[in-house]
């Protein structure tokens, strides 16, 4: 009988997607083989407290912590332990093979929970550091995807101590990138959280302020009224593509009540687009996969004009959503690969990626 890989499922974590992580990590658990997966939980709260024992998530998703004791993870002679706390002394609860990250936004899909990963030297699904910072500030996504020839939207950035000191000044400036409609959004954020579309000077005002309040850089950048693609990539050095879809919102954009409190949004899969821009918008898609060092998975998503066509990039989202109604797995069901072998494509890939790595020589010899 083949062993089973010991899982390690991370969900919470200080962000304000919080919410959303527990949908996604409820999604898996649900999809994941338990033939396959011994699978262990570490709940983050909005404290940043790392928490395990029994049911993590079904008391997270009841706001009740009781019962839950604090959590780490400790390399033992090149093995990762998962430790609980009860009391003063520390359990080995399980050794862990993988890791699983369902944290979206901040302080989880921007680097800063894969370096601790990748010092601790464990395999865990997903981008690397450089590859999750990189994609977690749409601002310096936009840049390099620019610098890899990819269309974009004008765009600035403005810091939140920009708006303290004279936000008069900031919306004079806003007001030269475009005219409006414009959108509003914090930099370091997903899930539409703290996004505004702007018609209007009246409305630039508290938009700024409100995505100052979720991140301490913001973007503006020109609105378009645009049909908006998703595309789901995995892989490492040879990534694939899912089939292209569509989101149709019931919001002037596809805003984060749209995505997750209004049932299943509307969504064509595949997207009705003609044959040439299907094909742009897969080699678009690897194309900024490479150029952000990308790995495991992503989901890239663009605007399509509807005045004039034109194909925009838009964004890439390191740890997509992973709920029932996340575009991210449906893609890849539609493109003939179900949930739970994407799981275990998804592990398959993290192994993979910590093989490589490991291949890098860490000692100087001359």
């Amino acid at each position: 009988m083949t062993k089973k890989l010991s899982l390690l499922l991370i969900f919470g974590g200080r962000s304000g997607e919080h919410a959303v992580s527990l949908m996604s990590a409820r999604s898996v658990i649900n999809a994941i083989d338990p033939e396959k997966y011994e699978v262990h939980q570490i709940g983050i709260n909005y404290d940043g407290q790392w928490l395990t024992g029994a049911d993590v998530l079904g008391r997270f998703e009841k706001e009740n912590e009781d019962y839950l004791s604090p959590a780490t993870l400790l390399n033992e002679g090149g093995r990762v332990y998962l430790y609980s706390r009860k009391g003063v002394k520390l359990v080995k609860e399980a050794p862990i093979d993988v890791v699983f990250p369902v944290l979206h936004g901040t302080f989880g899909e921007d680097g800063t929970i894969q370096g601790l990963f990748a010092i601790q030297d464990l395999a865990f699904v997903g981008g690397g550091v450089l590859a999750s910072a990189a994609c977690m500030d749409k601002a310096f996504t936009k840049t390099m995807a620019s610098a890899a020839g990819l269309p974009v939207l004008p765009f600035q950035v403005f810091e939140r101590v920009e708006l303290l000191n004279n936000i008069n000044a900031v919306v004079d400036t806003c007001e030269k990138i475009a005219n409006y409609p414009l959108f509003v959004k914090p930099a370091n954020l997903g899930s539409s959280v703290g996004i505004t579309k702007v018609h209007d000077r009246k409305e630039l005002k508290p938009a700024l302020l409100k995505a100052a309040k979720y991140d301490r850089r913001i973007l503006v950048e020109r609105g378009a009224e645009a049909r908006e693609i998703e595309i789901s990539v995995l892989g490492n050095e040879n990534a694939q593509v899912s089939v292209p879809g569509e989101i149709i919102p019931d919001d002037e954009f596809y805003s984060y009540t749209d995505k997750y409190y209004h049932g299943e949004p509307e969504a064509c899969i595949p997207a009705p687009l003609s044959e040439e821009d299907t094909e742009r918008v897969k080699q678009y898609a690897i194309t900024a996969y490479k150029a952000l060092d990308c790995a495991g998975m992503a989901r890239i998503d663009f605007f399509v004009d509807k005045v004039d066509g034109q194909l925009y990039f838009n964004e890439i989202n390191t740890i997509p959503g992973f709920t029932k109604i996340s575009m991210y797995p449906k893609l890849w069901q539609a493109s003939g690969l179900p949930y739970p072998e994407l799981i275990d494509r998804l592990v398959a890939l993290a192994l993979e990626r910590k093989q490589e790595n490991d291949k890098t020589v860490r000692k100087f010899e001359d």
